[in-house]
């Protein structure tokens, strides 16, 4: 008979199989460093809480054929402790034979001890399954938001994602982007570009800054937000370090944003290959400071080279992106569950911090590499 129990340190190379397998895309062996990513990652990173645990499905044979990564989120609500679970890969081999088996896996996952759950990405399959338990659905959470800067090389990047010989013809598209952005005025807003002068408002600076310093920024850019991440011991700088190994985006930015006084509206984190599209990972800005912040993001990965800009949204950011020629796509959905109405009520009105760094896309299961 089939069971579902937690995940235990023997269980990893047969997880690694299967994440390799569903979404590697691969029958080959697991390389030995990520199987010892996802021990860490699951069973020993600073966070890790044994009451909320990875889950396993267990075939009828014996078999581990599925499989659930769930992380801890310490947060606060109005100065209440939670404890928050990240439902991260959720994965299940030959459904044909079990077709209820990530349901099943999905559904013992909201019955944990937490006080909420959410996944940032939910497929449409997941996204059903979460609603049919009661969850909810974040649309102003669920976006990812995109600004082309280099219109040829934004479409070169695209296309050579799928067909590596395109790059070949790189030289052109950049030549192409020279004259385009050229001939735009500094804070002509186009769709297909940006222009070549920078338009970050003068009374603004932007500087690189490392991971402790963007620690200390952060807690001070989301205090407004009534429930945010309060994180265990170590287990903030645990994520920095791990966010910015992401070699398949490019290399690593952390900027903040000053007034010419010195007081801090904002800081961003994003990666960066010159040529493709900037992936960000986290916007941090005071209330009515979006709009700034947004504009010296978008010019700083222009004079990084960037192709386009593309990012997850949130509420706090979606009315600053009106009107600054920012696309949006969805990939994912932002879902969340609990059994507490004052905290759902707090995802509905945007009180709440959630994607990027407090969710799942600063694992290095997103954006890493373990081969060799």
């Amino acid at each position: 008979m089939s069971d579902i129990r937690p995940l235990a340190a023997q269980d990893i190379p047969a997880i690694a199989t299967l994440f390799q397998k569903v979404f590697r895309h691969s029958d080959a062996a697991p390389p030995p460093p990520l199987t010892e990513y996802l021990r860490h990652h699951y069973l020993e990173a600073p966070g890790c809480d044994p009451q909320i645990t990875p889950l396993v499905h267990v075939n009828d044979a014996g078999r581990i054929s599925g499989f659930v990564g769930v992380n801890v989120l310490p947060m606060s609500y109005e100065g209440r402790r939670l404890r928050a679970a990240i439902c991260g890969s959720l994965m299940v081999e030959d459904r044909e034979s079990d077709p209820l088996a990530g349901a099943r896996l999905l559904k013992a996952f909201l019955a944990g001890p937490q006080d909420l759950s959410f996944s940032e990405t939910a497929s449409e399959v997941s996204m059903q399954m979460w609603t049919r338990l009661r969850g909810i659905v974040l649309p102003q959470y669920s976006l990812d938001w995109v600004r082309v800067v280099r219109p040829a090389s934004f479409a070169l990047d695209l296309v050579a994602r799928r067909l590596r010989p395109a790059r070949v013809l790189a030289p052109l598209a950049r030549a192409f982007d020279g004259r385009h952005r050229g001939k735009m005025n500094r804070g002509e807003l186009r769709w297909s570009g940006v222009p070549a002068e920078a338009g970050t408002p003068g009374a603004l600076q932007v500087t690189d800054i490392g991971r402790e310093s963007f620690a200390e920024l952060f807690q001070l850019l989301i205090r407004q937000f009534a429930l945010q991440p309060a994180w265990a011991d170590g287990q903030f700088e645990h994520i920095l370090r791990e966010a910015v190994e992401k070699p398949v985006y490019g290399e690593p930015v952390l900027a903040a944003i000053k007034t010419r006084t010195g007081a801090p509206v904002g800081a961003f984190f994003y990666h960066v290959r010159p040529g493709g599209i900037a992936h960000v990972l986290q916007i941090l800005a005071l209330p009515g400071q979006a709009g700034p912040v947004l504009d010296c993001l978008i010019d700083h990965a222009a004079a990084r080279g960037a192709a386009g800009v593309r990012g997850r949204t949130q509420p706090a950011l979606l009315e600053a992106m009106m009107g600054r020629r920012i696309g949006f796509v969805h990939a994912a959905s932002t879902v969340v569950h609990s059994r507490d109405e004052q905290l759902l009520a707090a995802f509905r009105r945007s009180q709440a911090f959630l994607n990027g760094l407090a969710g799942e896309h600063w694992s290095r299961l997103i954006g890493g590499r373990f081969e060799g």
